[in-house]
């Protein structure tokens, strides 16, 4: 049975009409998202709130971001008529969603691939009288639902911010909410076309394929943000800055790009017209918005008639092309990656370091972790790497503050940024381990060195990129050499602490029933975890970057008949890292112990 075209079986399959099916998987998504719920109350409501909160928590911090951005473009670009003004408005607008268009293109065929091609409750929908297009528009809305939300929660502060400062009629704020579903239904939808696409015609080439599209985006992207933060030494902010980078990124403002119907229409809604303004009909701000939303919506049918024949034409044969795959054996053989890092590694017992080795291993194998990595890891370096760009000549006070205050919020971010990787990779290893736990219990070594090892991966992994890149951002700031120490000293507490935190918990809290890092780290004890480990940086960095700041501008200026001198400064520098060495110490021993304790009486089978 391969497609609808089948005669006999397929008038019994399909003996249900499309809107009685349609209806019949909206009630069962009703009646799954109604026990999801009920779920969520009975057994995670703190998971539930944390999410929420901090939710709420990361749309304020982009909505006050936004919002102060664009007062100061309309405060210091140029005035409602200055051209700069509405060039940089349109810049940021097209860029933007430009970016999110081919984000959402990738993700959405990578979670329709996972909930279409990978999931159990596909291959029990494969067996049932429901039509292939139904099978694929049930898989997709969850992908379309995931790719929403996450694009509502980035743009919709955007949005919202633009039209405070503008001052947006009403039509803006209502037309919000179409613009965005029906934009977001037409790269979603090509992602869905693309993914079954690939695995029924080009089965053995998608991955190379999808790997070729996404490092050719991240290049020209790459080379676009190199060439503007990198160009030429002219005033920043200024007429010619304005102009290059208007220049560089005209591609986003295609107009046969659907990022750029949104963009305008958006764009279009928030302009008010002077009372002395004559306009026909057509040019009214609001029938010109409405114009770029009907050919969003027209767009977005189009691409759910693709959708639709897609699934007809292509399900059943990317499905029996995933499933009748043949596994092929791999050969045995060490990588000199792990022949070296074997000997870089000659300092630790044999037992640790063959753990390390084979934790290494499993990193390495897996895109998807080290893929992460780099892209988080390398966009901050290329921002670290251009730092001189926005700093300012002279040694006065309101340039060292300066330079001081940005210092060590990089190193906040490089340490948030580790914490969510500790949550989201570490804290999940020990639940890993096991359901193949009977493999190491015939290694001859104690069961605490399997935890040990975990701890010295994480800890010695996480810090020499983090330390590389903080490095990095004290020499493109060029801060004093004793900033520069107490910097590599922080990060060295950061990641020992968020390592130890990650992996006692991980201990303590394990779940070995669950199969998925993801799900593992979403549960109550990787919230936990990301919420200790987001405190624990607060409180590393208040205790190093107040008495360093206070250090640094002590006896200069009018501060000096109000502060202390420097050299009675030093020593609320040095009160100030005995009180991180006490905090990372307790952060360290204290997790670290209760997880050898809970994993000494674990019972494994």
């Amino acid at each position: 049975m391969s497609s609808d075209s089948s005669t006999g079986l397929t008038l019994h399959r399909h003996s249900v009409s499309e809107e009685a099916e349609a209806q019949l998987f909206w009630r069962m998504r009703l009646r799954f998202a109604r026990a999801f719920m009920g779920q969520l109350y009975r057994t995670a409501r703190l998971r539930s709130t944390l999410i929420v909160a901090l939710s709420l928590l990361f749309w304020s911090g982009l909505f006050v971001l936004f919002q102060t951005g664009f007062y100061f473009v309309k405060h210091h670009v140029g005035g409602a008529g200055d051209p700069y003004h509405a060039q940089t408005f349109k810049l940021v607008f097209h860029l933007f969603f430009a970016s999110l268009n081919l984000m959402l293109v990738f993700s959405s065929g990578i979670i329709l691939y996972g909930t279409l091609f990978r999931s159990p409750e596909s291959r029990l929908l494969m067996t049932m009288p429901a039509r292939d297009a139904r099978i694929v528009l049930h898989k997709f809305q969850e992908a379309l639902a995931y790719s929403c939300w996450g694009f509502f929660l980035l743009a919709s502060p955007m949005m919202l911010a633009y039209g405070i400062v503008v001052g947006a009629p009403w039509y803006y704020y209502a037309l919000m909410a179409p613009m965005i579903v029906s934009f977001v239904y037409i790269p979603c939808s090509l992602g869905a076309v693309f993914c079954l696409l690939l695995v029924a015609k080009f089965p053995k080439l998608k991955l190379a394929i999808v790997a070729s599209v996404a490092m050719a985006s991240v290049v020209v992207a790459g080379r676009a943000i190199w060439a503007t933060v990198n160009g030429p030494q002219i005033e920043l902010f200024g007429n010619e800055w304005f102009q290059q980078t208007l220049h560089r990124f005209q591609f986003t403002q295609q107009e046969w790009l659907p990022s750029s119907w949104l963009s305008n229409g958006l764009l279009e809604a928030g302009r008010t017209l002077p009372p002395s303004a004559e306009t026909t009909g057509f040019d009214l701000p609001i029938v010109q918005s409405c114009m770029y939303l009907a050919v969003l919506i027209m767009n977005a049918l189009i691409c759910h008639l693709m959708v639709v024949n897609a699934g007809k034409a292509w399900l059943r044969e990317a499905y029996s092309t995933v499933e009748c795959a043949p596994r092929q054996r791999r050969k045995i053989k060490v990588a000199w990656f792990d022949l070296l890092l074997e000997r870089m590694l000659f300092s630790f017992p044999k037992p640790v370091k063959l753990l390390l080795v084979k934790d290494w291993r499993l990193l390495r194998r897996d895109p998807i972790q080290w893929s992460q990595f780099l892209i988080f890891f390398g966009l901050l370096g290329l921002y670290f790497l251009n730092l001189d760009r926005f700093r300012s000549q002279g040694n006065d006070l309101g340039n060292i503050t300066w330079v001081n205050m940005v210092s060590f919020l990089n190193l906040a971010v490089v340490g948030l940024i580790l914490s969510t990787f500790t949550t989201r990779f570490i804290f999940p290893m020990i639940s890993l381990e096991g359901q193949r736990f009977w493999v190491l219990g015939l290694l001859p070594l104690p069961r605490e060195t399997i935890l040990w090892s975990k701890f010295i991966f994480a800890a010695l992994g996480s810090w020499l990129p983090c330390a590389a890149l903080i490095l990095a951002s004290d020499l493109m700031l060029r801060i004093d050499l004793l900033v520069v120490a107490v910097h590599q000293f922080t990060c060295l507490l950061l990641c020992v602490g968020l390592a130890s935190i990650a992996v006692g918990l991980g201990a303590m809290m394990p779940d070995f029933r669950e199969s998925s890092p993801s799900k593992i780290a979403a549960g109550f004890g990787g919230t936990l975890n990301l919420v200790l480990s987001a405190l624990y940086i607060i409180l590393i960095v208040v205790c190093t970057a107040l008495p360093c700041h206070f250090y640094l501008i002590a006896g200069r200026g009018k501060l000096s008949e109000t502060f202390m001198h420097p050299d009675q400064w030093r020593h609320w520098l040095l009160y100030g890292t005995v009180a991180a060495i006490l905090i990372a110490t307790v952060a360290t021993v204290v997790p670290l112990s209760m997880g050898l304790k809970a994993f000494r009486r674990l019972e494994l089978s």
